[in-house]
């Protein structure tokens, strides 16, 4: 690493960033700088990423596009790749973004709804084919895309298919005879929950292509409360994979210094767990296997305080508790009695304790170290 290190901050120094090179030197530097990335990536620590992303944002300014769209198509697969670069090539030509829209897993999900919004219909179409793509982004599609983008969200099987996304396509099912059809053939859509939640505008359309009857089922409210009920409840529960997935989109967003509290209200206002988890894990400054236990343990105490000493407020904090991915999903009573106990706690009370906790913690570490 240290090796690696040292490259970058050669290449920061280098005369081609003061454009004294010709393209081609230019093309093969920042080749070789993604290549060595690559490489070492998975044993970068955030300085290192920070400096390889300076100078491969500075050199994608001065490339041509063959080499933007090289480095955009190694960056792709890789689980960690510098936030700022990663973002500036997904905003590209189409050439450029379409490996990192369709594969890259550092775009979060309000990057990718930016890019529905304001890039093109090739854009939206390298979007709608990402794998596991979630429902927020699928709705702005469903509202900002053409009928291309829109089919091929429609045909992608691992693409979630929210309420909202049926109201807009149905609403559009004048515009192509496919969106109906596969609209019909989608299996994982609950029309129940669709029935209860869509808007009239949307109900009529959906009774108009056939998919509802225009004769009200009386036992739709019943069945649409045990869905909802059965999907709360399925949201519980820590993954490894949502996991590692939230935490180096959460490093991406710190990589464009664009993680902060704003972030934070964000991933609890849209139900993101584990993205909350990773985002209280980088405020807090602790090693993310302690969070990974406290969710394990369901330490309801262990975040009260750690949230009290960075001065999280009573409100944010509850969000926080409710969306977290514990391991059992906590009751209404639960949470009402955590908040209860954190507006008793005062935020010098509790920077005193996890201060305790911090240095006692680092000692044990270093104890084992030794031992």
């Amino acid at each position: 690493m240290t090796e690696a290190t040292e490259s970058v901050r050669a290449f920061a120094n280098f005369r081609v960033l003061n454009g004294e090179a010709d393209a081609g030197e230019r093309d093969h530097l920042i080749r070789n700088l993604a290549q060595l990335f690559s490489y070492v990536s998975d044993r970068c620590d955030d300085e290192q990423v920070a400096q390889y992303d300076e100078v491969l944002c500075q050199l994608a300014d001065i490339v041509e596009v063959e080499a933007r769209e090289h480095v955009a198509k190694l960056l792709a697969p890789l689980e960690r790749a510098p936030g700022s670069v990663v973002l500036k090539l997904a905003n590209d030509v189409i050439e450029v973004a379409a490996s990192l829209l369709e594969f890259s897993q550092v775009l979060s999900d309000d990057d990718l709804i930016e890019i529905v919004e304001q890039r093109s219909e090739s854009h939206r179409i390298a979007i709608a084919s990402r794998k596991g793509l979630a429902g927020r982004v699928g709705e702005a599609i469903a509202k900002f895309g053409g009928e291309p983008s829109v089919t091929r969200l429609l045909s992608n099987a691992r693409a979630e298919i929210t309420y909202r996304t049926v109201d807009r396509i149905a609403q559009r099912a004048h515009e192509s005879q496919a969106f109906a059809q596969l609209l019909r053939g989608r299996k994982d859509i609950d029309w129940a929950e669709v029935r209860a939640e869509v808007s009239t505008a949307g109900m009529s359309a959906l009774e108009d292509i056939g998919i509802f009857s225009r004769a009200e089922n009386p036992g739709t409210a019943s069945r649409v409360q045990a869905v909802v009920y059965n999907r709360i409840k399925n949201q519980a529960g820590f993954s490894s994979q949502e996991w590692k997935l939230a935490w180096n989109q959460v490093k991406a967003l710190a990589d464009r210094r664009r993680f902060d509290l704003k972030a934070l209200h964000r991933f609890t206002r849209f139900g993101y767990g584990h993205h909350t988890a990773a985002g209280l894990t980088m405020l807090l400054e602790v090693r993310p296997e302690i969070v990974v236990k406290w969710l394990a343990m369901q330490d309801y105490v262990a975040f009260t305080v750690a949230a009290r000493a960075i001065g999280l407020d009573a409100d944010l904090f509850e969000a926080v508790v409710t969306v977290l991915p514990w391991r059992d999903l906590p009751s209404r009573a639960d949470i009402v009695n955590v908040r209860r106990r954190y507006e008793a706690l005062s935020e010098d009370e509790a920077s005193g304790i996890f201060d305790l906790w911090r240095s006692h913690s680092f000692r044990r570490r270093q104890e084992e170290a030794v031992a």
